[in-house]
C-alpha cells in the first residue's frame, strides 16, 4: 500500500504483474507497530495506519457532515476475520470509528452548549440492530422481537423504515457506549441460544442527531442528521455462496442480503456511467431496503473495504477489492436536512389528524407506504392506531423528560452491568468465547459458593445457570464451589468439553480452562485463586480465544496432526487447518440438530486427498459425509455444499423453536434428506500409464479405493497400443519413449468389469477423463449386480505426441472413478407408489401418503449405538486423520513403484528375446561363412522386441550399438553390415 494505491500480487503466480486499485485512503494496519502498557497498538513505521489515524481521516469527515445537517453511512465489508468489526468498534483501548464518533460528538455537544441560546437544543438518539436470516432483530429491546422479526414498512418521505425500532434517547458517551454494549451482549445471547453465526449477520448501529438552532433571521430551525454505521457479514469464500449442482440451493434466507447489497452496487456503478434503463433491485433484500438512503440517495457514504494480508486469502481479498472498486463509482445526492421548526411540528400535527381520520373512517386501502397485502384490515389499523399513540405522546414530551424517562430505564441495567464487573475480579465465572472478537466476554455466568445447577430455563426447579439451544439438557451438569475448588460434574448424556476432551465424570476446573457445553456453548473459566497463584508462581497463562479452543477441540479428534513445529506450517496446512475449525463446530451443530429434531442421519468429516481427487499435486480439502443411520446410505458433501445445507438446517431448527407448525417441510426441501437416486462416488482407480509410453500393453485388475483408501471393489482394465488399423500390436514396443515424439499413437482403453462393489448399490458406472479432456466419459450404468460388467472399450489417438503428452504418460496416472446408485430407503419407495397411486386416482379418499413405519430407534439412541465422539459427532473409525492420509499416500506410491517394476520386468523379458534373436542370427552369419546380416532381419529383430535401453538404467549396450548400426546403414543406403 502506497498513498492511496494497493497493490496486490498472486501468491501462485510470482512472474504476473501485480493488480492496482486506487482509493481515497489506503491503509497498512497488519504490523509495524508497538504496543503500550495501557494495549494501545501505536506506530511504530511510517506505514503503519491506528485506530487514531483512520478516525481522523473517515470518522471526522462523518461527524463534520452531519454538524452540517447532512445523512451519513459508513459501511464495514470484508471477509471474516478481515478487521471489519475492529475498524468499527474496536478492541479495548483500541477504539474504533464508532465510540470514536460517539466520544467525537458528544464533544462538540458539550461545547456548543456552553454558547448556547435560548431554545437551542441538541438531541441524539441510538437505535441498533441486527438483520440475520433476513430477519430483523432490534438489539436494545429483545422483548420487541417476535415471530419472523420486526416488519420493515415505507413511508412516503422518510423511505423504508423498521416497524417499532427502540430509539433511545442519550446525553453522554458513556450512555451511548452502555447501550452499544448491551446490544452487543444481547446479539451474543441471542446468536448463542438460535445457533446463529454472528459472521452472518449485519449489524447497523444508527445515531439520530437532531439541533435545533436558531437563523439569523431570528427563526426556530432543526436539522436531523441520520449517522449509519453498518458492520456487514463476512464475505466468504467467492465459491462459498452457494453449492452448484445441489438440489437444494440457500434459500432467500441466508446469503442474500450480501448478494443483493453487490447487485445494487453494480447497478448504481452502471447508472453512474450513464446506463439510464438500469434497475436497482433495492426491494430485494432487508438491507438494501434500510440503506436505500445510504446507497443511492440523500446520504454521503463511505465504504471500508478490510482486507487480509495472509496469502492463502488471496481470492477473497481481490474478490473485496473489485467491490470497493465498483462502489467508488456510486454518486449519491446528498442534501442538508434543514426545516423550519415550526414546519416539522404542523407536518407531524397533520399526519395525526390524517391518521385519525383513517381510524375513524375505519378506511385502510389508501394507507400509503404499508404492507396491505400481507396484514388484514384490522391488524393495520391497530398498528395504526398503536403508532399514532406514540407519535402524540413523544410529541407532548420534552427532551428532558425524555432523558429522564431513559435514564430511569437504563439505571437497573447500568447498576447491575457496574456490580457484575467489580465481581469479575474477586469471583469464579465464565464468561462466553466467540468467533467475533467483539462478541466475546460479553456473557458472564458466576459460580456461587456450594452447589450450583446447569440447564434450560424450563427446568423446575429453574438453573442457577441457564444455558438454551442446541444439545442443552434440562438438567446438563452440577457444579459445587468449595473452598476455592470448582468441581464440575455432567448429568448423563450431557456434553461436555473441557480443554477439548469430551468427560463423563467429575472434574476440577482451573483458571483458563476452555469449557464446551452441549454444541456451541462455549466458554472460558476464570478462577480468581488459580490466577493469583499462577502470578506468585511467574506463570504467564495466554488468555484464550475462539480459534485457539476449536483448534484444541480439533486436536482431540486426531483430525489434525501439526507436524511443522509452530509457525512453519505450509500454505496447504494452514488452509486446512482453517477448513476444519470453520467446519468442525458446524458438524457439530448439524448432529445436535439432527438428533433434536430426529432426522436419522448423522455427519463427519472426511479429508479427501488431492491423490483421491485425480490430482498430483494440491491440498487436502475437507468435506464432509451425511450417513443415513437407518439403512447405511452415505452422501459425500464438499465445503461449500454443506456450509449451503447447514444454514438452511439452522433456518428449519429455529422454525421448530419457534414452534412453528409447518417446520418440518416436504423431503424434497428437507437438507436433512438426500434421495438415493443422487449418484455416489464409491471410489477411485489409479491407472498409471508409463507402460503405453513404451508400447506395452497394461492389463490390471485395480482396487478400487475410497477418500480412505479402504478398498471398496476392484476393476479390471485394460490399456492396449494398436496399429493404424486398429490391430492390437502386443510384440511392438520402442526402447526410448522418446522415439513416440512425432509419431501417430493409437491405443485402445477398455474398462471391462468391476467385481465386488457392496450390495447397498444398485446401479454403477465408470467415467473419467484422459490427458486434456473437458468433458467425462461415462461408460453404461449396469443394474442389479454387484459385479457389474461394462464392457466399455474407447479408442484414442494422438498425431503427432507432443512432448506433453508424452510426459503426461510418462509421470502422471488415469483416475477412472466409480459411481453408484444406493438402495432407496422404505420410506422413499412408500412415498413413491403413494405418488404413484395418487397420479392415477387409485387411491381411497383422504391422505394418499401412508405414513411410514414408526421408526424403532430415535436418532439419539442411533447415534450413541455406534459411540459417537460427543461434542464433535465423528468416531476415529469414520475419520480420516492426516496419518491415515499419509497411509493412503504411501500405499499409492507402492503400487506407482510396482508398476514400474512390472513395466521393467517386461521390458527385460523382451530384450532377453531379442538379444536371443540376435545371438541366433550373428552366429547363423559366422556359420555361413559371409560374415553378414542382412539390415531386414535386424529391423524385424528390433520392431519385434519390448526393450527398454535408454531410459532404465540398466540399459543394453547391445541394443544402443544396433541402434547406430541400423542409423549408420540407412545413411549410407547399405542393405548388409559386416561382422569384424
Amino acid at each position: 500500500m502506497t498513498g492511496n494505491q494497493t497493490e496486490i500480487t498472486d501468491p501462485e503466480n510470482s512472474k504476473e504483474k501485480p493488480k492496482k486499485f486506487a482509493f481515497d485512503f489506503s491503509y497498512w494496519s497488519h504490523d509495524g507497530y508497538t504496543e503500550r502498557d495501557d494495549g494501545y497498538l501505536e506506530p511504530s513505521s511510517s506505514n503503519y495506519a491506528d485506530q487514531k489515524i483512520v478516525f481522523d481521516d473517515l470518522g471526522k469527515g462523518v461527524l463534520d457532515n452531519a454538524w452540517k445537517g447532512y445523512n451519513c453511512s459508513l459501511f464495514a465489508y470484508g471477509q471474516t476475520g478481515s478487521g471489519k468489526s475492529y475498524s468499527m468498534v474496536g478492541y479495548g483501548t483500541n477504539k474504533g470509528i464508532v465510540p470514536l464518533a460517539c466520544e467525537d460528538l458528544f464533544r462538540g455537544i458539550n461545547e456548543k452548549k456552553t454558547t448556547a441560546k435560548e431554545g437551542e437544543e441538541y438531541q441524539v438518539k441510538l437505535s441498533m440492530l441486527e438483520i440475520y436470516n433476513e430477519q430483523v432483530r432490534d438489539l436494545l429491546n429483545l422483548k420487541s422481537s417476535q415471530k419472523g422479526g420486526l416488519k420493515v414498512r415505507q413511508h412516503p418521505s422518510k423511505g423504508f423504515y423498521v416497524d417499532t425500532l427502540t430509539s433511545w434517547p442519550v446525553d453522554s458517551y458513556m450512555a451511548i457506549d452502555n447501550k452499544i454494549n448491551e446490544g452487543t451482549r444481547n446479539r451474543t445471547v441471542a446468536s448463542t441460544n438460535m445457533n446463529a453465526t454472528s459472521s452472518r449477520a449485519h449489524t447497523i448501529v444508527a445515531i439520530t442527531f437532531v439541533q435545533k438552532t436558531m437563523n439569523e433571521a431570528n427563526q426556530n430551525m432543526t436539522k436531523t442528521s441520520i449517522i449509519n454505521l453498518v458492520d456487514l457479514a463476512g464475505s466468504e469464500r467467492a465459491e462459498s455462496t452457494g453449492a452448484t449442482g445441489d438440489r437444494l440451493k440457500e434459500g432467500s434466507a441466508i446469503n442474500q442480503s450480501l448478494s443483493t447489497l453487490g447487485n445494487c452496487i453494480k447497478a448504481l456503478a452502471d447508472l453512474s456511467m450513464g446506463k439510464k434503463k438500469t434497475v436497482v433491485p433495492f426491494r430485494d433484500s432487508v438491507l438494501t431496503k434500510l440503506l436505500q438512503n445510504a446507497l443511492g440517495g440523500n446520504s454521503k457514504t463511505i465504504m471500508i473495504a478490510a482486507l487480509s494480508p495472509a496469502d492463502i486469502n488471496y481470492e477473497e481479498t481481490l474478490s473485496t477489492l473489485r467491490f470497493a472498486d465498483r462502489a467508488k463509482a456510486i454518486k449519491t445526492q446528498a442534501v442538508v436536512n434543514e426545516s423550519p421548526t415550526d414546519k416539522l411540528i404542523r407536518e407531524l400535527r397533520e399526519e395525526n389528524a390524517r391518521l385519525m381520520e383513517m381510524l375513524k373512517g375505519g378506511g385502510g386501502a389508501s394507507v400509503v407506504g404499508t404492507d396491505a397485502s400481507t396484514f388484514n384490515r384490522e391488524e393495520e389499523m391497530e398498528r395504526l392506531r398503536r403508532e399514532l399513540e406514540e407519535q402524540m405522546k413523544e410529541s407532548k414530551m420534552t427532551w428532558a423528560q425524555k432523558l429522564e424517562e431513559a435514564k430511569q430505564a437504563s439505571k437497573g441495567q447500568a447498576e447491575e452491568e457496574n456490580q457484575k464487573q467489580m465481581r469479575r475480579k474477586t469471583e469464579c465465572h465464565f464468561w462466553n468465547l466467540n468467533e467475533d472478537p467483539a462478541l466475546t466476554a460479553m456473557v458472564i455466568h458466576f459460580v456461587k459458593e456450594g452447589k450450583s445447577t446447569i440447564g434450560t430455563k424450563n427446568a423446575s426447579p429453574p438453573p442457577d445457570i441457564q444455558l438454551n439451544g442446541l444439545s442443552i439438557q434440562k438438567e446438563h451438569a452440577v457444579m459445587e464451589n468449595k473452598n476455592n475448588i470448582v468441581t464440575l460434574t455432567p448429568t448423563s448424556g450431557s456434553r461436555i468439553l473441557i480443554n477439548g476432551e469430551s468427560i463423563k465424570d467429575s472434574r476440577v476446573l482451573h483458571h483458563h480452562d476452555r469449557v464446551l457445553f452441549g454444541s456451541n456453548h462455549l466458554y472460558a473459566f476464570h478462577h480468581p485463586h488459580d490466577e493469583s497463584k499462577q502470578k506468585e508462581q511467574g506463570i504467564q497463562v495466554v488468555s484464550p480465544t475462539y480459534d485457539s479452543a476449536q483448534e484444541e477441540i480439533m486436536k482431540h479428534t486426531g483430525l489434525f496432526k501439526d507436524t511443522s513445529g509452530g509457525d512453519g506450517k505450509s500454505k496447504e496446512d494452514l488452509l486446512l487447518q482453517e477448513d476444519l475449525i470453520q467446519l468442525l463446530p458446524m458438524v457439530n451443530e448439524a448432529n445436535a440438530m439432527s438428533e433434536e429434531l430426529d432426522k436419522k442421519v448423522k455427519f463427519e468429516i472426511a479429508l479427501v486427498s488431492p491423490q483421491a481427487r485425480g490430482l498430483q499435486h494440491g491440498r487436502t480439502e475437507v468435506n464432509v459425509k451425511m450417513r443415513n443411520l437407518v439403512n447405511g446410505n452415505e452422501w459425500m458433501f464438499d465445503r461449500n455444499h454443506f456450509i449451503n445445507r447447514k444454514f438452511l438446517m439452522q433456518e428449519m431448527y429455529q422454525n421448530f423453536m419457534e414452534g412453528c407448525k409447518d417446520w418440518d417441510v416436504e423431503r424434497e426441501k428437507d437438507p436433512f434428506w438426500e434421495p438415493s437416486t443422487t449418484p455416489v462416488q464409491i471410489g477411485t482407480v489409479h491407472v498409471y500409464l508409463q507402460s503405453l509410453a513404451y508400447m506395452i500393453e497394461l492389463q490390471e485388475n485395480l482396487a478400487v479405493t475410497d477418500f480412505k483408501g479402504v478398498e471398496q471393489a476392484h476393476l479390471n482394465v485394460e490399456i492396449l497400443p494398436c496399429s493404424d488399423d486398429w490391430t492390437e500390436c502386443c510384440d511392438e514396443f520402442i526402447e526410448d519413449p522418446g522415439d513416440l515424439l512425432s509419431r501417430a499413437l493409437h491405443f485402445k482403453l477398455k474398462i471391462i468389469s468391476g467385481r465386488g462393489i457392496a450390495n447397498r448399490f444398485i446401479k454403477s458406472y465408470c467415467r473419467y477423463k484422459f490427458y486434456l479432456d473437458e468433458n467425462w466419459v461415462e461408460t453404461e450404468t449396469i443394474s442389479g449386480t454387484s459385479n457389474p460388467d461394462f464392457n466399455h472399450e474407447k479408442r484414442f489417438t494422438f498425431k503427432p505426441v507432443t512432448q506433453q503428452l508424452l510426459d503426461y504418460l510418462l509421470t502422471r496416472s488415469l483416475v477412472i472413478e466409480v459411481w453408484g446408485q444406493q438402495k432407496p430407503d422404505k420410506s422413499e419407495v412408500v412415498a413413491d407408489d403413494a405418488k404413484a397411486a395418487k397420479t392415477s386416482e387409485k387411491t381411497s379418499k383422504g391422505d394418499p401418503t401412508p405414513a411410514p413405519p414408526p421408526a424403532q430407534n430415535t436418532t439419539k439412541a442411533l447415534m450413541s449405538r455406534e459411540k459417537t465422539t460427543l461434542g464433535v459427532g465423528a468416531t476415529a473409525a469414520n475419520t480420516v486423520t492426516i496419518d491415515k492420509e499419509d497411509k493412503i499416500k504411501e500405499e499409492e506410491a507402492k503400487y506407482k513403484a510396482a508398476h514400474e517394476i512390472n513395466t521393467y520386468k517386461k521390458i527385460a523379458e523382451r530384450a532377453e528375446i531379442r538379444l536371443n534373436q540376435l545371438q541366433g542370427l550373428i552366429q547363423g552369419a559366422k556359420d555361413s561363412g559371409d560374415g553378414t546380416i542382412k539390415i531386414a532381419d535386424l529391423e524385424a529383430i528390433i520392431a519385434g522386441s519390448d526393450a527398454k535401453v535408454s531410459s532404465s538404467p540398466s540399459a543394453s549396450s547391445n541394443g544402443s550399438s544396433l541402434r547406430a548400426a541400423k542409423r549408420s546403414g540407412e545413411k549410407q543406403g547399405s542393405s548388409t553390415c559386416s561382422l569384424q
